[in-house]
């Protein structure tokens, strides 16, 4: 059972609920009367935040975190903002992984010209690099850094290290760089929303199907958009801290900002195994704690969970899919429809075979599928049973070279490739297309940690389509069992529970991996491949702004791999202009070019070029504006011209500041949407010097190619006067006003979208 309260709750001892209507029981539970200002300072939440917190309020943070950390579809772009910033050094722990964009199969070197230039990094900067194959980027961090009351940022989306009592957040680079640089990561102090568990999940449960069941529970109503997910409650006591780690890393589908969870003596015995038995310390609420909403969850009546494409939220439990078997996927063909829009066919009616549905591919990957105990049970029933030769395969990658090598030692390994399963070294790739992309039309169930559109790597622009189900590693192992025809675990119930303790050995990481925190060396040279590229010049923003709509999507949500595609493409990352080529091209193939057009505008303005005689509908365009009061004066001296996108609700998923640097590399200088999906993707607009403006009403008023003039932003940007922006729409010879706002922008924001992007604020930082 799950259950969302409508109100706010106090939280008492750890384990009696109150509903806030309801706050006179408080008293009587334990003779401390309900202080709702005093009772949020209770969280476990309030206490690291308190603790990391810059100012002298807590209304609004400026955290500095304890480590940073980065995988090799970031860490560059990272490093090249924060040395044309004016970096020294890195001023604490840095760890760069190479789990991305490990195989080195696309574009000829590029992607080990980026693996040296982050191990000549590291050596110049000071930082820690480990290289392909060794780790994947959230179990290193677990194993090597994550410890109790601490504080984590990374450039990926699934930074999340609450089960070991750290508080970890996923942001775009500039947020990186803004710690690499002293500066500090600015929010409103967060709600926090408990997850209560009580009770325990049967052997068959596994992690996945807990967060699945979050996940399709929390997601669409916004239940703990931007909040931070807190765990208590007995419950966490009932999973292993290896196995809570699976269920914290998918808080992250849920748009939570981050995650922490109470501490035991389970979670001090996993770090004393990792050799850092110093990091454990008890967190638990204080007697007293007010939480801004309550998700409670009963781990005992979680059933094996199936999210269908296309979301993680879009959860089913595979018992319900069975039974309704043909109505869920025809309403899964139709969503097809939607992602492939006629340019690609697929079916999943035509895999129904006596009542059952037909896989091709299972794969157990990643932060959240390669954990030990995961791999472990998925080896409990598949010992003594065969996958079969049909069309069905199965792949698993564990998560690091010490769970590879106890999973050796144990012959868990040997166990599965008996049964037909392959083992694969640590890698990412199965989670955002770089890796075992689906046939066409094909089917696979994955314990990894996204199934977004196409995030599997198929291309309905070329014709091909396949798709991704989210489950857990035991009913994955459980349809294995049968030959791919999809199967819950709790048909094997008998199979699971023995999971012998786990033996951590650090060989692997002593040899290979560089600890270079401080130790510097600023005479070491970087590397730098024919692909890495520094960042283009962007000037700073505009007396007044006139955009062009370059693509308008109504889809209810845009995701990060729409509006930069994840698999082999992200090989070109460290270009950023190459990268740029592919930006909105599974969604919007039109948009670069229209783009690029106008940013061509742009550069010849300001090289003092005749700009109307390279687009002579301006012309028309500033007579018109001249009609607008206190326009009258509005050239091409004051009026810089870029592209904007509209999207209704843009940024969910990847932190990966490219969703927002490629669009501005190649033009764009506005977002208009109704709301961002994410935090982390609107400081990713701002960072790259991007207006992150919201529309009142419906975008009813523009389509793609008219223009919209914005008088006066630059000052409204310094007035700090952003909840009602007149704007106008110029077309058919009339300017039509819209409504625009912008919600609270820091200080530092503001300038930061003034001075052009984040490299150009720094920069003149320092000149001051």
């Amino acid at each position: 059972m799950i259950k969302l309260f409508d109100e706010g709750i106090y939280l008492v001892k750890g384990n009696e609920i109150v509903p806030e209507s309801e706050a006179g029981k408080v008293e009587q539970l334990c003779g401390i009367k309900a202080d709702k200002e005093e009772a949020r300072k209770g969280t476990i939440a309030y206490s690291i935040l308190k603790a990391h917190n810059q100012n002298e309020t807590m209304d609004h943070l400026s955290i500095k975190f304890d480590e940073l950390t980065s995988h090799d579809i970031t860490y560059v772009g990272i490093i090249q903002t924060a040395r044309a910033s004016g970096m020294d050094t890195f001023p604490i722990p840095y760890t760069l992984t190479c789990c991305h964009n490990s195989l080195n199969a696309v574009g000829g070197t590029i992607n080990e010209d980026d693996h040296m230039f982050g191990l000549t990094a590291a050596k110049k900067y000071g930082g820690i690099f480990v290289p392909p194959h060794v780790a994947v980027i959230h179990q290193y961090m677990r194993e090597m850094s994550a410890g109790c009351g601490k504080m984590i940022l990374g450039s990926d989306s699934h930074t999340r290290y609450g089960a070991l009592g750290t508080m970890a957040v996923g942001e775009g680079g500039g947020e990186l760089d803004k710690q690499i640089l002293g500066d500090t990561w600015d929010n409103a102090y967060p709600g926090v929303v408990a997850i209560y568990l009580t009770g325990k999940p049967a052997p068959w449960i596994g992690p996945h199907d807990i967060a699945i069941a979050i996940c399709g529970a929390v997601y669409k109503n916004g239940y703990v958009k931007n909040k931070v997910m807190e765990f208590v409650g007995p419950g966490v006591s009932s999973m292993s801290t290896d196995y809570r780690n699976g269920v914290d890393v998918m808080t992250t589908e849920t748009t939570c900002l981050s995650s922490i969870w109470r501490t035991d003596e389970d979670t001090h015995q996993f770090l004393a195994e990792h050799g850092r038995g110093d990091q454990y310390k008890e967190l638990n609420p204080e007697d007293v704690a007010y939480y801004d909403g309550c998700v409670y969850i009963d781990l005992s009546t979680i059933k094996p969970m199936i999210a269908m494409p296309f979301h993680p939220s879009n959860a089913y439990t595979i018992d319900e899919l069975n039974a309704n078997l043909e109505d869920i996927l025809r309403e899964t063909e139709k969503a097809a429809e939607g992602v492939s829009q006629g340019r690609a066919p697929y079916t999943l009616l035509d895999k129904v075979h006596d009542g059952r549905l037909q896989v091709q591919q299972g794969i157990i990957a990643g932060c959240a599928g390669g954990n030990y105990t995961n791999v472990v049970e998925a080896a409990n029933l598949l010992r003594g049973r065969q996958i079969g030769a049909g069309e069905f395969t199965l792949s698993v990658y564990p998560s690091s070279m010490p769970v590879f090598m106890d999973l050796s030692r144990k012959g868990v390994l040997a166990d599965l490739m008996a049964s037909g399963a392959v083992i694969k070294t640590a890698f990412c790739g199965p989670c955002f297309g770089a890796g075992d992309t689906p046939n066409h039309n094909g089917f696979s169930i994955r314990h990894t940690t996204r199934n977004f559109p196409n995030r599997e790597g198929s291309k309905p622009g070329n014709g091909q389509m396949s798709s991704v189900a989210l489950m857990d590693a035991r009913s994955i192992a459980a349809t294995a069992a049968n030959g791919g025809l999809l199967t819950s675990a709790e048909e094997y119930a008998d199979a699971f529970g023995d999971v012998p303790a786990y033996h951590f050995d650090p060989a692997p990481y002593q040899a290979r991996v560089y600890q270079g925190f401080g130790k510097a060396d600023l005479s070491e040279d970087l590397f730098y491949g024919p692909n890495i590229k520094d960042w283009p010049e962007r000037h700073a923003l505009g007396e007044n702004v006139l955009l062009k709509v370059c693509s308008k999507i109504l889809d209810e949500v845009t995701t990060t791999d729409e509006l930069i595609p994840s698999g082999e493409t992200s090989s070109y990352r460290s270009n950023p202009l190459g990268l740029a080529e592919f930006t909105l091209s599974r969604r919007d193939p039109a948009y670069v070019g229209k783009t690029k057009a106008v940013d061509a505008l742009e550069i010849a303005r300001g090289n003092g070029e005749d700009v109307m005689a390279k687009a002579p509908e301006l012309k028309e365009v500033f007579e018109v504006i001249h009609t607008i009061p206190g326009s009258e004066n509005a050239d091409l001296s004051n009026v810089e011209i870029g592209s904007t996108i509209y999207a209704n609700k843009p940024g969910d998923g990847s932190a990966r500041e490219q969703a927002a640097s490629c669009q501005r590399v190649i033009g764009g200088l506005a977002n208009i949407t109704q709301d961002y999906a994410t935090k982390r993707y609107r400081s990713n607009v701002m960072n790259w010097g991007m207006l992150p403006f919201h529309l009142k009403g419906e975008p009813t008023e523009f389509e793609v190619d008219d223009y919209i003039f914005v008088p006066g932003i630059r000052q409204s940007l310094q007035d700090n006067k952003l909840d009602d922006i007149t704007a106008y729409v110029i077309k058919n010879g009339k300017a039509v006003p819209i409504s625009l706002y912008i919600k609270d922008m820091t200080e530092n924001e503001r300038a930061i979208v003034q001075a052009g992007c984040l490299i150009n604020f720094n920069r003149n930082s320092k000149k001051a």
